[in-house]
């Protein structure tokens, strides 16, 4: 059985974003990894950030109809954001002191069942609530 892994938006949109060089093909290959083993996280909140900065913060924007179909094609791996997340997100904000943006993916990648997060913005090697981050960019040249 594949490990679970929740992916935040930074590792989506490197894959997604041609001009991003090595860290794109990083992102691609992981992202192709996980869909092979089916074994990828999201939530909404990384979903909906992930449209916006697709179609409006990369060098070349992706057309409103193709980014919402490429979206569409990672809701498979969206795992549902309720109060109870929101509030275990309260509970990690001030343990970890992490912003509660961050600990709500933190949240909510536990509620998937994920023993990791894929982030570039999180400290890699850290754990929180049990869940270890790895930034899959850590040693690119």
């Amino acid at each position: 059985m594949s490990v679970k892994t929740f992916v935040d938006t930074n590792v989506l949109m490197y894959a997604h974003d041609f001009a991003a060089g090595t860290k794109h093909q990083i992102a691609d290959s992981v992202l192709r990894e996980l869909w092979n083993e089916q074994a990828g996280v999201l939530s909404v909140q990384v979903l909906q950030e992930f449209y916006v900065n697709l179609t409006r913060k990369i060098p070349v924007p992706l057309a409103k109809e193709t980014a919402r179909r490429v979206v569409s094609n990672y809701a498979c791996w969206c795992t549902e954001t309720t109060c109870a997340e929101i509030s275990a997100a309260f509970r990690i904000e001030d343990e970890s002191r992490i912003s509660f943006w961050d600990a709500l993916i933190v949240s909510s990648a536990a509620k998937s069942g994920a023993t990791r997060i894929l982030s570039e913005d999180f400290n890699a090697g850290q754990r929180i609530a049990g869940i270890v981050i790895e930034n899959p960019f850590v040693g690119m040249r």
